[in-house]
C-alpha cells in the first residue's frame, strides 16, 4: 500500500482517487477551495439553481465504468440520468431552425433535410461517415491509452478529407474545421452548425484540425444526457464514492509545490512549510512552474500542445424567470449569429464579440426552480479569457450580458419582462474559483495539427508524479477528465506496462 497525494478535487482527480483507493492505496486529496468538483459548480438563489460548469454528459460509459470498478452500486443508482430529446435545437441567422433528435443518425439526417432542404441531410450524413472513420482511427491511442512516447504519430490528422478536384486549379483537401464546413458541407447553415460544435469546446474553427469532426460524431452517436440536479449531482456522487472507498479530503488546503527527493516524487509542501509525504503525487490542476519541480514536464516547444494559444473561457448569464417552462421547450438551443467569422476573430484575438453564438439552456428539472410557475434559464457563450478582456469591468459585463439576453429573445419570447434576477459569471470568476489562469476552460485533445492539440502525458519525467484532469491527456470535458483518472490509476497500479482498457 502506497501513500498517494492528489492535488485538486476536480472530476479527473477524484476519478483517479477512487480507483487508487480500491486498489488498496492510502489516498488523500488536497483542494485549495472549500468544496469538491473543480469547474463543476452550482449556483443557487431564491429557490433557483444553475450549473456553472458543464451541463450535459456525453459518453456516460466513462462514469458507468468508474462506478462499476469502484463499488457495487452502479452509476444509475447514484444519480438519475435522462437523454434529452431533442439533443439540441439550432436557430440560424436567416431564421431557419432545426431540432436534432438524440442519438439517431437517421433522425438527424431527416431533420436537416426537412428544415434546410436541398441535400443538407445527405451532406451531413456523409460528413458523419468521415467523422466515424476519424473516431475509429484515433479512439484508442487518443483516448484509451496513455500518451505514447512517439506521440508525434498523433500529429497526423485522422479525418479522411475527400480530395476535391477543381478546373484549372490544384485539388484541395480540408485541413481545418472551417474548411470542412466551407468545402464539404457547402451550406452556410451546416458550416455554422459545425463551427458551433467547435466553439462550444473552446476551439477556433479556423485553426482546429479537421479531426475535431469526431466531437459532433460523439454527441450524435452516444447521445446527450442530463443528470437530475445538474452535473453537480454527478460530482457529488463521485465524491461520495471516494469517501466510501476511504479517500480522505482536505479542503481549503492549497499545495505550494511538489517535493522531489533523490530524483523522484516525495510528497507535497504547503504554504506554511509543512510537508505531506507521499510515494506518488497526482496533479489534478493545471501544472505551473512554481508547483512542479525542475524538468518534470515537457517545456513549451518540445512537446504536445506546443505553440497553443491561451484558451477561451465561458460567459454565463443565469436567469431566474417568472412564468412556467413550456412543455415543448428544447433543453438546449443554439442561436447562431450572422458572420460567424467575426466572432471567431474577436474571441481568439482577445476581444469581445459583437454577435456571439449563444447557447440557451432550459432544463426540465424541478430542482432548478422554486415551483412550476417559474423557470431557470442559463445563457452561455465562449469568450476570450480574463486578462485579454477585463471581465471584472462592470460596463463590459453588463453590455455582453445584454447581448446574450437579446439573442435569447429568439428562443424565449418575452424573456426580458420575465427576469426576476440575473446572475453573471465570467472567466474572472472561473479563475478565482478554480485557479485556472484567465479562467480558461481546457478543450479535448485532438489528433492532427502536428500535435498542437494534444495534452501533456499522464506520466511525467519525474518518477512518481502523474497528471490527471482536463489539462492533461486526453484533455478537457467530463468524459475526457474521467478517462484521464482511469489512465493515471492504471499507470500507478500496473506500472509502465499499462496500455489502457482493452
Amino acid at each position: 500500500m502506497a501513500r498517494i497525494a492528489v492535488i485538486g478535487a476536480g472530476m479527473g482527480a477524484m476519478a483517479a482517487a477512487a480507483r487508487l483507493a480500491v486498489a488498496g492505496h492510502r489516498v488523500t486529496v488536497y483542494e485549495r477551495s472549500e468544496t469538491f468538483g473543480g469547474s463543476v459548480g452550482r449556483y443557487a438563489h431564491d429557490g433557483f439553481a444553475f450549473d456553472t460548469g458543464p451541463t450535459l454528459l456525453h459518453l456516460p460509459a466513462v462514469y458507468r465504468d468508474l462506478f462499476v470498478k469502484t463499488g457495487k452500486e452502479p452509476l444509475e443508482r447514484c444519480v438519475t440520468m435522462t437523454q434529452v430529446d431533442p439533443a439540441s435545437r439550432h436557430v440560424f441567422a436567416d431564421g431557419t431552425a432545426v431540432s436534432l433528435p438524440n442519438a439517431s443518425r437517421a433522425g438527424v439526417v431527416a431533420a436537416l433535410d426537412a428544415a434546410l432542404g436541398g441535400k443538407a441531410g445527405a451532406a451531413w450524413g456523409a460528413f458523419l461517415d468521415r467523422a466515424r472513420d476519424a473516431w475509429d482511427r484515433s479512439r484508442r491511442p487518443l483516448l484509451e491509452e496513455p500518451l505514447r512516447p512517439d506521440w508525434q504519430v498523433l500529429g497526423r490528422d485522422p479525418y479522411p478529407a475527400p480530395r476535391q478536384r477543381r478546373l484549372l486549379r490544384p485539388a484541395r483537401q480540408a485541413g481545418t474545421v472551417a474548411e470542412v464546413g466551407a468545402w464539404e458541407l457547402a451550406d452556410a447553415r451546416l458550416a455554422a452548425l459545425l463551427d458551433g460544435y467547435a466553439l462550444s469546446y473552446g476551439l477556433d474553427p479556423r485553426r482546429a484540425p479537421a479531426a475535431a469532426a469526431l466531437l459532433p460524431y460523439l454527441e450524435e452517436t452516444f447521445g446527450s444526457w442530463y443528470v437530475e440536479g445538474g452535473i453537480r449531482a454527478l460530482a457529488r456522487a463521485v465524491y461520495e464514492r471516494c469517501l466510501a472507498r476511504r479517500v480522505e479530503f482536505v479542503l481549503g488546503r492549497e499545495a505550494a509545490r511538489v517535493v522531489e527527493k533523490d530524483g523522484r516524487t516525495a510528497g507535497v509542501e504547503f504554504a506554511d512549510g509543512t510537508v505531506a509525504e507521499a510515494e506518488h503525487v497526482v496533479l489534478g490542476v493545471r501544472p505551473r512552474p512554481s508547483l512542479v519541480p525542475g524538468e518534470a514536464l515537457r517545456t513549451e516547444g518540445d512537446g504536445p500542445g506546443r505553440g497553443r494559444a491561451a484558451e477561451p473561457g465561458r460567459f454565463l448569464v443565469m436567469l431566474s424567470l417568472s412564468g412556467a417552462r413550456p412543455a415543448d421547450a428544447a433543453h438546449r438551443t443554439v442561436v447562431h449569429p450572422a458572420g460567424g467569422a467575426a466572432e471567431q476573430e474577436a474571441v481568439f484575438a482577445g476581444r469581445v464579440a459583437d454577435r456571439p453564438t449563444v447557447t440557451v439552456l432550459r432544463p426540465d428539472d424541478p430542482t432548478t426552480r422554486p415551483d412550476d410557475a417559474h423557470e431557470a434559464v442559463t445563457l452561455t457563450a465562449t469568450v476570450a479569457p480574463h486578462g485579454t478582456v477585463d471581465w471584472t469591468d462592470p460596463a463590459t459585463r453588463a453590455r455582453f450580458a445584454d447581448t446574450l439576453i437579446e439573442a435569447a429573445g429568439a428562443v424565449v419570447p418575452g424573456v426580458r419582462e420575465r427576469i426576476l434576477h440575473a446572475e453573471v459569471r465570467t472567466p474572472a470568476e472561473t479563475a478565482a474559483d478554480t485557479g485556472a489562469e484567465g479562467g480558461s476552460v481546457p478543450g479535448p485533445a485532438l489528433a492532427g495539427a502536428q500535435g498542437a492539440y494534444l495534452r501533456p502525458g499522464n506520466r511525467t519525467r519525474l518518477p512518481g508524479l502523474y497528471l490527471a484532469g482536463g489539462w492533461s491527456h486526453p484533455g478537457g470535458g467530463l468524459a475526457h477528465a474521467g478517462m484521464s483518472g482511469a489512465l493515471v490509476a492504471g499507470l500507478i497500479v500496473e506500472g509502465d506496462g499499462f496500455r489502457g482498457s482493452q
